[in-house]
């Protein structure tokens, strides 16, 4: 351990850099990833325990993780687990924690480092993971593994810097300092759509600032969860400090988040659970001594603006990569086109004919650029949405689903009113609205005017115009002239407004705090008048 941490702090003073996509055109790169996908493809329909303080422990009953692709194909067998093991991982956890709590950030950040190095040493086969749980495409995959390693490097840094002395004022005759100190046993429910990036980010800081974790990933990305949780084994974190719980969010979501003794939830997911998640935490139970904290990121209907000074290839180019990159399943997807009327046909056009080049099909491939839905229930309510605006706009492009997997083809609905239902509400698949705006005022007007506030996107090269935006478009993540996905670690800092979360920062400066609380400590040095008025 000791060589660990000098390690990890002679690491800490080299500068964050985010790690770099693999180029699969190369041919080491591809037959890497060709020779990861067959060794995962062996390993297909294993069982899984659940992991509570270092010890594993199968359900009475199993759900399955299955590929979207080929629904017939069971990717693993999970433990379900049961409230009684739900306050079992809380209790293990929170005893974890009394130690845990102690131990030097230095050495905190030295387990985030040496995780990092091991899944660099992993990396095809986390991405091969994705590709057969979630649909991934080889791109997709290997960028969610690329933010992941970015989490871990930087949140062990930014935990040094936070463990570090702080700049508050001084003044004679007193010792000041202002420390962070952790808050307790956190709840980290991730989502299925960056399964390996998110879950591994909003663990991460919570063990990192020194609290203790019950990890319940999506039911629908399982084994990526799995895989995290074999490399902290394998750095050997101590037991107890994260704790592997899998199952159904209607039978333990609830126990987990009322439990006591949970002083925090980090989650991201959908703005109805959220909203559930933050209604929950805010009641009082018996024997709670805090006010739980909620860091929770619920999503977005993002727009990317286009107006007449644009560069209309450009803009055509990074509408289409907002709205189906990972078919459209990501929270920060450009799902609304708002183009003002002087160039709307021109950019529709452009839209319409590089939405028809995009392939769909086997994600195993390396040149496929959409895959499936993630899972039956997303197919179900997208092709209802699908049905849904073809009676609220003009469909273009797109609009059909084949089988046996769960694909649908990138669509494009054109001429919808701003009010919408398919304008308005998180469709989460391939579905673009392409809405006309009269001029700029209008476009911003209507990219303003939905309960959500995450990503945006405008496509403009008219300076007052962009500087308008800068203070007018209520995003967390804003970008010019360039595509509403694809924020970067210590980069563009990512989070929302609204109904879009609670303005946490994941990748950010400000996003350790989050789980941590700040303490001022202070030492009389002599005799002396005492000022203050707390």
């Amino acid at each position: 351990m000791a060589k660990m941490i000098e390690s990890a702090v002679s690491r800490a003073r080299t500068s964050f850099k985010n790690e770099d996509i693999l180029d699969f055109s190369r041919p080491e790169n591809r037959q890497s990833q060709l020779a990861a996908l067959e060794k995962v493809k062996s390993e297909l329909g294993q069982t899984y325990p659940l992991i509570i303080n270092g010890k594993q422990i199968n359900g009475e009953s199993t759900f399955a993780s299955v590929n979207p692709s080929q629904p017939d194909q069971v990717i693993g067998h999970f433990a379900r687990a049961t409230v009684a093991q739900t306050n079992e991982a809380v209790q293990a956890a929170a005893t974890a924690f009394e130690s845990w709590k102690h131990v030097p950030a230095e050495e905190r950040a030295a387990y985030l480092f040496a995780a990092a190095d091991l899944l660099r040493q992993r990396r095809f086969e986390m991405n091969a993971w994705m590709i057969y749980e979630v649909g991934k495409s080889w791109v997709e995959a290997d960028g969610d593994t690329a933010e992941a390693i970015d989490f871990m490097e930087y949140y062990a840094r930014e935990m040094l810097r936070l463990a570090g002395e702080q700049p508050i004022v001084k003044i004679e005759g007193e010792d000041n300092q202002l420390v962070y100190i952790p808050l307790g046993v956190g709840a980290v429910i991730p989502p299925w759509n960056f399964p390996a990036a998110i879950t591994i980010g909003m663990t991460s800081a919570s063990f990192v600032a020194g609290n203790t974790v019950v990890l319940k990933p999506a039911s629908t990305s399982p084994r990526i969860a799995w895989e995290f949780v074999r490399i902290l084994e394998d750095v050997a974190l101590p037991a107890g400090v994260v704790n592997f719980l899998t199952g159904s969010g209607a039978t333990i979501g609830d126990a987990l988040i009322e439990h006591p003794q949970v002083r925090f939830i980090a989650f991201t997911g959908s703005r109805d659970v959220g909203l559930r998640i933050n209604e929950l935490a805010a009641r009082p139970y018996k024997g709670q001594r805090w006010l739980k904290r909620t860091i929770l990121e619920m999503g977005g209907k993002d727009a990317v603006v286009v107006d007449e000074t644009a560069d209309l290839e450009s803009a055509a180019t990074g509408i289409v990569a907002s709205a189906f990159g990972f078919q459209g399943q990501k929270c920060s997807a450009g799902s609304r086109a708002i183009i003002v009327a002087s160039v709307y046909d021109q950019v529709l056009q452009k839209v319409i004919e590089k939405t028809k080049k995009l392939t769909v099909g086997d994600v195993t491939q390396p040149d496929t650029y959409m895959g499936p839905v993630v899972d039956a229930n997303a197919f179900k309510k997208i092709t209802e949405y699908v049905e849904i605006g073809k009676g609220e706009g003009r469909l273009v492009a797109g609009g059909e689903h084949h089988g046996p997997g769960y694909f649908i083809e990138p669509t494009v609905i054109a001429d919808v009113d701003p009010h919408a239902r398919i304008a308005q509400e998180e469709i989460f698949g391939p579905v673009l609205a392409v809405i006309k705006a009269r001029d700029f005022d209008d476009a911003l007007h209507i990219a303003n005017d939905t309960e959500y506030g995450l990503t945006g996107a405008l496509y403009s090269h008219d300076e007052k115009r962009i500087e308008r935006a800068k203070e007018e478009f209520h995003v967390g993540n804003l970008y010019f002239n360039r595509k509403s996905t694809g924020a970067l670690v210590g980069v563009h800092p990512f989070g929302g407004f609204n109904m879009s979360g609670t303005d946490s920062k994941a990748g950010g400066k400000d996003y350790l705090l989050l789980f941590t609380q700040a303490k001022a400590i202070s030492a009389k040095k002599g005799p002396g008048p005492q000022r203050g008025v707390e």
